[in-house]
């Protein structure tokens, strides 16, 4: 890893505007020479897929959340209905854009956020098994490109390091500019064709954090455009984006409806910003782990296993649940408090990526998830 001087090229071609004034440590972008884009979102801090993806039809599930358990949202399926704060992820699923997958986990059976946030991103059994990640393993098996892959961060993600260049930009580094430097910045820029749109796009942007809950997902709806923006260059065609703020101990309905939100308006930013491409794109959305079934006392939910995930784009497969459910009665728990696993998380994302890029899933199962056993997945995920 290295930081990376950008000049007005390299300005242009991210689309960010002088070093160190703005904060985005939470987006890594990497070249792929093919119409075909994949978005990685992580939820780093275990989101609660019970409460994301309800299964309103388990009767074991509103005598379990009681009081987290939000009326409100699209009713799904005869199972399952999605949180009241994903609106247009509801239309997207209403119109087979979207596909949920439930009860899913990586081989990650402990509690810990880095630990099982290095598995997920690494494809290992074990913490620390692998030194490099299932992305960057994922993008030799693509064309070879000339162009490098860009971390907007100060360090590159777990799942992005690896034997491909990956080069990391890092702001951070530099000391915060003053409000009169970037006021004297936005006048220079005023009367630039090229630089002010990107100014005024990165000035949106400037507080942006790896949490979501920011007042009606302003920021997350800013990291989709300039993801998309930049998914919509000449070369970068995967993007990795990192979001926290999903560890939800205490006062969780209030809390994960502001991270839903912010969720929300990223992946229907990022649908607007692709425009035709939507139909050539792949994203993911995952977690490290779930979260127990059960409410604690302090209206929150502590570390579980199983969760959901989601799968968007406009060639997915979608308007679907695809769940081997468990059930939540105490007899069907995993350790007697958590969700119980029934689908591997690398199952799904290797079949996924392979049904996306029509690649040999045995092939792309072996590469991202070298000690995965089960089989591959047999549903169709991707249309096209």
């Amino acid at each position: 890893m290295f930081d990376l001087h950008i000049g007005r090229r390299g300005l242009l071609k991210t689309g960010i505007a002088g070093a160190g004034l703005v904060a985005l440590p939470t987006i890594a972008f990497a070249a792929a020479p093919t119409e075909r884009r994949f978005v990685f979102i992580i939820q780093r801090g275990a989101a609660d897929g019970l409460a994301t993806i309800m299964p309103t039809g388990d009767p074991g599930f509103a005598n379990a959340r009681g009081g987290l358990a939000v009326p409100g949202g699209a009713k799904l399926d005869d199972m399952f209905t999605l949180h009241p704060a994903l609106t247009e992820t509801a239309k997207l699923y209403a119109g087979k854009e979207a596909l949920f997958v439930h009860a899913v986990a990586s081989r990650y059976r402990d509690r810990s956020h880095f630990d099982g946030q290095n598995v997920l991103e690494t494809g290992g059994t074990q913490p620390y098994q692998l030194k490099d990640g299932w992305l960057n393993r994922f993008l030799a098996l693509l064309p070879k490109s000339e162009a490098d892959a860009i971390a907007v961060s100060s360090t590159i993600p777990a799942a992005l390091r690896g034997k491909v260049q990956v080069a990391s930009y890092a702001p951070s580094a530099l000391p915060q500019a003053s409000d009169d430097m970037l006021m004297r910045v936005s006048s220079m820029y005023a009367a630039d064709p090229m630089l002010h749109p990107l100014w005024e796009q990165a000035m949106a942007t400037r507080a942006m954090t790896g949490d979501l809950s920011d007042a009606g997902g302003r920021n997350a709806a800013a990291t989709g455009t300039l993801a998309a923006r930049l998914l919509m260059g000449p070369d970068t065609r995967i993007a990795m984006i990192e979001t926290g703020g999903w560890d939800t101990h205490a006062g969780q309905n209030g809390r994960l409806a502001a991270q839903l939100r912010g969720l929300d308006a990223m992946i229907a930013s990022l649908k607007t910003g692709l425009g035709a491409q939507w139909a050539n794109t792949l994203v993911l959305v995952a977690t490290e782990f779930g979260r127990t079934v059960a409410v604690n006392g302090t209206g929150g939910t502590d570390h579980g296993t199983g969760s959901a995930a989601m799968l968007i784009g406009g060639g997915v497969s979608g308007g679907r649940v695809l769940a081997d459910w468990p059930g939540l009665s105490g007899a069907n728990l995993f350790e007697g408090r958590d969700l119980k696993p029934t689908l591997s998380l690398d199952t799904l994302i290797s079949g996924a990526l392979a049904q996306h890029y029509a690649l040999d899933p045995t092939r792309v199962r072996t590469a991202l998830f070298p000690d995965e056993t089960g089989g591959a997945i047999r549903e169709t995920l991707i249309r096209v």
